[in-house]
């Protein structure tokens, strides 16, 4: 699985409604995230993309991506400095995949809550 719930499944202490509540709010989220950086790498917004790269890595952590996860923190440093943007498309890219990713895999997850829970 690319998601890892351990700290989901700590954090609800085992509230199956909690957990489908949190995929839920994860899956728009992530929705918004890659229509927000998008919009901010086209206006050059570069501080901005920054801060919602921090914004999004929380959520990102919740669902356990710990690789994705680090690599946000990168992204949000270099955009908060203005450096090299011509990586930026590559990373946001990277995150539109990884979360595509594991919103399917939460999707499976929400559906059949009784089967990991």
């Amino acid at each position: 699985m690319k998601t890892d719930l351990t700290y989901l499944k700590n954090m609800s202490a085992g509230n199956k409604e909690l957990v489908v509540e949190m995929i839920g709010i994860f899956k728009t989220q992530v929705e918004e995230f890659v229509e927000d950086m998008n919009h901010l790498y086209d206006t050059q917004q570069y501080e901005a993309l920054g801060k919602l790269a921090h914004k999004a890595k929380s959520s990102i952590s919740i669902m356990g991506l710990n690789d994705l996860a680090t690599e946000l923190k990168s992204f949000e440093n270099m955009a908060k400095a203005g450096i090299e943007p011509e990586k930026y498309p590559a990373f946001i890219a990277r995150f539109r995949e990884e979360t595509a990713e594991a919103v399917d895999e939460l999707e499976e997850v929400s559906n059949n809550i009784d089967i990991y829970f």
